[in-house]
């Protein structure tokens, strides 16, 4: 990387350099002086990691990426950047690439002018200035595309030239704010990939803001979810697909069945729970008290399986007659809405294969599901 191109970023000590890139610490944020919209936010992001900031809207996640850009300050805590706090350094002494829903594009500016302007700034000659345009439009696939304005491209080629003009100056940090918000379905994934190949191929430090859950799956290398300013679990996305701490996380990450009952029994690996409506499930405590405590059973859609005969009814620790009530087809599979044990809103999914039994409403089934995949959480 050219080091005229990286200017006004807090330089760290080699002692520095091996920790981790960027931190919040104990951070809060108020605006009217009572209300907390962060409440004591702590994170530690490598340097080159892909960390996505997932939450609905007013839970806090924005206002953290504000604060590290430097257009809001916290009202407790402190942001560091490479081991040296930033809070009193404006947004343009941060050496930050940003990437908002709205592009901010200049409008009457060309392409190229706009990617140039963060250059020109910095004060680049204008070869080095024409040396990374065209290289930033190549790496997003725009080469050709330096003389037309904003209004002559698509959304997604708008999208692509903001993207290019946060990475023109080879910042080490890009902040994304909801950036693919505004683009369709189709161009919206097309996106994901193009963000994330970009990543890979850079190693740049990347936060990114969203409240779309699929968006952080495909993306991140850990996740920030966040609910009334506090994370409520940080993890890759795996473990918080899988392995949920709370039933907020559940429920917001991925369709999620949810069964509520009281704990009767709790051993070591595994509780017994006595559901609202009488049965008994076995289940993985992972959240909940002892007995006599409530608790939400968490029971993934794809986990759920079809009893077709008792044989493969003995692969299951917990086993209900259902009825259906719905079937969506949804090509590669069908999901399936039923009622079982009180609940006529219980999903399963089952894929659109050949051997795999077709259903229809008012038939009855039975279900089954292993206790490792049903987990009881708080209530």
């Amino acid at each position: 990387m050219n080091d005229s191109a990286v200017i006004d970023a807090p330089q760290a000590s080699p002692q520095e350099t091996n920790s981790c890139f960027a931190r919040f610490v104990d951070v809060q944020k108020s605006y009217d002086g009572v209300e907390l919209v962060v409440k004591g936010f702590n994170l530690d992001i490598q340097s080159g990691e892909f960390v996505t900031l997932l939450g609905p809207s007013g839970s806090g996640k924005t206002t953290c990426l504000m604060m590290m850009a430097g257009f809001e300050t916290p009202t407790h805590g402190e942001i560091l950047l490479k081991g040296k706090p930033i809070s009193g350094l404006p947004p343009h002494k941060r050496g930050i690439g940003m990437v908002f829903q709205n592009y901010a594009l200049f409008p009457h500016m060309t392409v190229a002018e706009n990617l140039a302007f963060p250059l020109e700034v910095r004060h680049l000659s204008k070869a080095e200035v024409q040396q990374k345009v065209d290289r930033a439009l190549a790496m997003v696939r725009l080469e050709g595309f330096g003389s037309r304005r904003p209004a002559q491209l698509s959304g997604g080629q708008q999208q692509r030239v903001a993207l290019a003009r946060a990475l023109v100056f080879e910042p080490e940090l890009v902040l994304m704010d909801e950036p693919l918000g505004a683009l369709d379905k189709n161009l919206r994934e097309e996106m994901q990939y193009e963000i994330k190949r970009i990543h890979a191929s850079l190693g740049v430090t990347m936060i990114y803001v969203t409240h779309d859950q699929t968006e952080a799956l495909t993306m991140s290398d850990r996740i920030a979810v966040f609910n009334d300013g506090v994370v409520q679990q940080l993890a890759t996305p795996e473990t918080l697909y899988e392995s949920p701490d709370n039933a907020f996380v559940a429920t917001f990450i991925g369709e999620n069945n949810r069964l509520m009952g009281e704990v009767v029994e709790r051993l070591d690996e595994r509780c017994e729970v006595r559901l609202d409506s009488g049965e008994r499930v076995i289940a993985k405590p992972v959240a909940v008290g002892g007995a006599g405590s409530r608790t939400t059973l968490s029971l993934r859609p794809e986990r759920v399986a079809l009893i077709a005969d008792d044989g493969d009814a003995e692969r299951y620790d917990n086993r209900f007659p259902a009825i259906v009530k719905e079937v969506i087809y949804l090509g590669d599979h069908l999901r399936t809405r039923l009622e079982l044990c009180g609940n006529d809103e219980f999903i399963i999914k089952t894929p659109n294969a050949e051997g795999h039994p077709s259903l229809r409403p008012g038939q009855s089934v039975t279900v089954g599901w292993t206790w490792q995949d049903c987990r009881a959480l708080d209530a």
